[in-house]
């Protein structure tokens, strides 16, 4: 494949993965300032930011079965096809939210709505990971196979930020107008990333490695039926792994935001800076890392990061507790910047490499999205618990960090590192021992 070809598969996976993001992480913000006031209104305004919270948190909830729908579609019909729908969903529930009436123009309908389309957004997001990473990676050379499975990660943290930017610029604005029709503008433009990414999209080829499945005819009826009967080792191996990824992120960039201001006395203003410095810098080292991988082999790389989160845990708290804006800045870069850089990198290939092709949509969606709304949704939260119960000490939360460490090793312990192995290598040998219905060589005795 040429390079012209090459940097049209990595716009399309970068470009879907970071609107997807964008769209997600959007609704975040905005929940916090202003679906409170005008979806979810209540005479309590902490009732109201409750509401507003728990629409969040649905999506984390609908996930995985936005990943089950759409992962059976992937190993049944094609990666191509199937993020082009989820691209299609995603963007238009966004769109659809920016248009919708309030709670003061249409009653208890416009709250209802609005959870409609973040239940939409959820499936569809649920559906859109494995896609753009199999993208990816399917498409990549052996030897560059960690960057590759690098790229659609960075979405996550290009999304963040270009929320972030979208509604500080909107709230710019009078405060009337802010809330009036500048919240729905960053929702509207996203119909015009939509687009590009779809047409994107549309210009490219199904993936080799699920054209090796359709040729060998080994396509399976029911992948999740299969995945959970031969491959549910691999799952929950996924599901661990997955653990240290997400919680620490949610701690550093979500429970900060209140920690910080709440407990410490930081203005928001100065915690929100330090998070977007260290996502811009995560970016940044995300395909580094994933090039390293290739180099060093991604379990080595995930062992150093999460060994590095482990250590990093009371530190981070102990510079926060100095109410420095630098050491603020700095503990943040250093967590969600650097140590959590190599984790994010290797993870998606990792867990693509443990996988048949016939199954790998449904494996690495279900060990990624489960562990997400496990770990991911519920980070803050738990967070939020063990300050209350532990008289605001910070302690108990570096603790959780530290077990989310233990057990994504515990779980990668099982691993065996395949970056240097042909990603379809076992599509042959699978074909080979089909009627033992034993799962392949992945797992480490």
């Amino acid at each position: 494949m040429d390079a012209k070809q090459m940097r049209k598969i990595w716009i399309a996976s970068l470009v879907g993965s970071s609107i997807e993001w964008f769209d997600y992480f959007l609704y975040g913000t905005v929940a916090a300032l202003v679906f409170n006031q005008v979806f979810f209104v209540n005479e309590d305004p902490t009732i109201g930011l409750l509401l507003s919270y728990a629409s969040f948190a649905l999506a984390f909830f609908i996930r995985p079965f936005g990943g089950v729908i759409f992962s059976h579609i992937g190993d049944r019909i094609g990666r191509k096809k199937t993020l082009v729908i989820t691209l299609s969903l995603m963007g238009a529930a966004t769109f659809g939210m920016g248009l919708l009436p309030t709670y003061q123009a249409i009653g208890i309908w416009a709250p209802i709505l609005l959870i409609t389309l973040r239940l939409v957004q959820g499936l569809g997001i649920g559906g859109e990971w494995g896609g753009a990473l199999l993208l990816a990676v399917e498409y990549a050379p052996k030897e560059k196979r960690g960057l590759y499975g690098a790229i659609p990660q960075m979405g996550v943290t290009i999304g963040m930020v270009l929320g972030t930017i979208a509604l500080s610029l909107m709230s710019l604005l009078p405060e009337g107008s802010f809330m009036t029709w500048g919240w729905r503008v960053p929702f509207l433009i996203s119909a015009v990333l939509v687009l590009f990414g779809l047409w994107v999209r549309k210009g490219i080829d199904e993936t080799p490695s699920f054209k090796k499945v359709q040729e060998s005819g080994d396509i399976p009826k029911l992948p999740i039926v299969e995945t959970l009967k031969n491959y549910w080792r691999e799952v929950l191996i996924a599901i661990g792994a997955k653990v240290v990824e997400t919680a620490p992120f949610y701690i550093f960039g979500t429970f900060v935001v209140s920690y910080a201001t709440s407990n410490l006395g930081f203005s928001r203003t100065a915690v929100l800076n330090s998070v977007m410095v260290a996502t811009v810098i995560t970016t940044i080292l995300i395909p580094i890392m994933g090039s390293l991988s290739d180099k060093y082999g991604r379990k080595k790389l995930y062992i150093a990061g999460t060994v590095g989160m482990m250590l990093y845990a009371f530190p981070y708290f102990w510079m926060l507790q100095q109410q420095s804006v630098a050491l603020l800045v700095i503990a943040t870069i250093v967590g969600l910047g650097v140590i959590w850089a190599p984790i994010t990198a290797v993870l998606g290939t990792m867990f693509s490499e443990i996988f048949d092709a016939k199954v790998r949509y449904t494996g690495i969606t279900l060990g990624y999205q489960i562990g997400a709304a496990v770990a991911g949704g519920t980070a803050p939260l738990v967070a939020t618990a063990l300050l209350v119960n532990f008289n605001n000490s910070y302690v108990p939360v570096a603790l959780y960090i530290i077990i989310t460490a233990i057990i994504s090793l515990l779980a990668i312990w099982a691993v065996k590192d395949r970056s240097r192995e042909n990603l379809d290598d076992e599509i042959q040998r699978g074909l080979q021992e089909d009627s033992k219905k034993i799962p392949l060589g992945t797992i480490e005795p």
